[in-house]
């Protein structure tokens, strides 16, 4: 049985990035998306315009925080062989009822990928007053192109901008 880390957020959190549960290499590590070919970090200090990335941990948190950003796992523990989440038997959800309630600010969910939205949504359903985002996930696994899955990525914040063009994405995905 593996388990999953505790949430990031904050009073001020407004956005809640959700995984699924950390790979081999977070638990590893005890972080969040520390696989080193994880775009996550990436597409963060790319969207929040705070290159280059911090090695360190905490600073990557609170720049997450300074932008109103919480992360956390739908689910709190399960068994997995390997990383992938399709490998995912035997799970248990987080506890969202009393998240949300401690944290009402939050009034957007980003799911990474779709594996952590279908297991969020058969559990909780929609919630009222909550929209939510369905990301490439930003795993090594999806081999989608990091451009692709940061212009799809930067639709989810206030002002998604085609950073490559300079001019408001357009829903038109390059193949590089």
């Amino acid at each position: 049985m593996i388990q999953s880390f505790a949430p990031f957020v904050n009073s001020k959190t407004e956005i809640l990035i959700l995984g699924t549960m950390p790979g081999i290499a977070s638990l590893e590590k005890q972080e969040y998306y520390a696989h080193k070919r994880n775009h996550f970090w990436k597409i963060m200090y790319t969207l929040l315009d705070n290159l280059p990335i911090s090695e360190i941990f905490e600073e990557k948190i609170q720049l997450l925080q300074a932008n109103k950003i919480g992360i956390w796992d739908v689910l709190e523990n399960c068994e997995r062989k390997g990383s992938l989440d399709i490998h995912i038997k035997n799970q248990k959800e987080n506890n969202f009822e009393t998240l949300f309630k401690e944290f009402p600010a939050i009034t957007k969910i980003i799911f990474n990928g779709k594996e952590s939205h279908k297991y969020f949504l058969k559990k909780f359903g929609q919630i009222k007053g909550i929209t939510y985002h369905v990301m490439p996930s930003t795993s090594p696994a999806n081999t989608m192109s990091f451009k692709n899955k940061l212009k799809i990525w930067s639709t989810c914040f206030e002002y998604p901008i085609n950073i490559f063009l300079g001019k408001p994405f357009d829903g038109v995905f390059d193949d590089q």
